[in-house]
């Protein structure tokens, strides 16, 4: 096992997190992933192409970027997977977003084999993670944290070390709930507003010089509501919907009332009925115009 560093999954978020990590680390990257494409594009920032095998066999520190927590367990746990291979002393870093309760059990089966294991969920946009710029929520121990910090701001401007194993995950989560809820006020904002004659611009514009600005209302509002732009190569609705399902699950387990997450879900999951769940999540302004015969 050298230093090298692997990275498994190379989509949407993967491929500029990749890129930068290759770029910026002086190390060797090899990345594995179902479509070639993005590993040809690789190849200009250095990345060489990988079998899992190979990944497993000769990679110090292994990062994880997939759809979910199926496709996590199934690359981990399943048959011929990452925890059968991994040479001890390794470190796998989960970057996907997917359930505590399976960030806390890979822990515990991956520290079996005497491989460390972080829940290092992200956050913000493509476009961060194209700039290096993304949010890194990690769960883990101390000494882990400290070995992988390094690595995580190639990719991120802010990597905050949340707790033990699953912390990450769970502050991820919550994060995108109320960013999700955030936008759902912003889309019946914006119909309210075009409903009563009142130009969408000049009511997003205003909103951000008084108490509801926010992140999200200059990113989600004012570049894809507004304009509707709502592209299929990023967080789609069926994404969105699979974070929040993670958010209200883990509300129930512990009888938390999640009124607006339900809501938010509700919406999303009309956008995915409407045919946007390919689409940019935000899309869910849709389902909004759909109940007032505004669309």
């Amino acid at each position: 096992m050298t230093d090298m560093i692997g990275f498994i999954g190379v989509g949407t978020m993967g491929e500029p997190m990749c890129a930068n990590l290759a770029r910026k680390s002086g190390m060797t990257v090899l990345a594995s992933d179902r479509d070639r494409a993005p590993l040809e594009r690789l190849a200009a920032a250095g990345v060489k192409s990988a079998a899992l095998d190979e990944i497993a066999a000769g990679c110090r520190t292994i990062f994880l970027s997939l759809p979910g927590g199926r496709e996590v367990e199934q690359i981990c746990l399943g048959e011929g997977g990452l925890l059968s291979k991994v040479k001890p002393g390794a470190t796998v870093v989960d970057l996907s977003t997917a359930p505590v309760a399976l960030a806390r059990r890979l822990f515990a089966a991956f520290e079996g084999q005497a491989v460390a294991f972080a829940d290092a969920p992200v956050a913000r946009t493509r476009q961060a993670a194209i700039d290096g710029t993304l949010s890194i929520m990690v769960g883990a121990t101390a000494e882990t944290f400290a070995r992988i910090a390094p690595l995580l701001r190639h990719m991120a401007s802010e990597v905050t070390h949340c707790g033990d194993a699953g912390a990450g995950q769970t502050v991820k989560i919550l994060n995108n709930m109320i960013l999700f809820q955030t936008v759902v006020a912003l889309g019946e904002a914006l119909s309210i507003a075009r409903a009563h004659g009142v130009d969408g611009k000049v009511l997003y514009e205003t909103l951000t010089k008084g108490s509801a600005d926010s992140f999200a209302l200059r990113n989600h509002g004012m570049k894809a509501m507004l304009p509707g732009v709502f592209p299929e190569r990023a967080f789609s609705t069926e994404y969105a919907l699979k974070d929040l399902g993670y958010a209200i699950e883990m509300a129930g387990e512990k009888g938390v009332p999640a009124l607006g997450a339900d809501v938010a879900r509700e919406l999303m999951e009309r956008a995915v009925e409407l045919g946007h769940g390919k689409e940019y999540w935000p899309v869910l302004l849709r389902a909004i115009e759909d109940a007032t015969g505004n669309g």
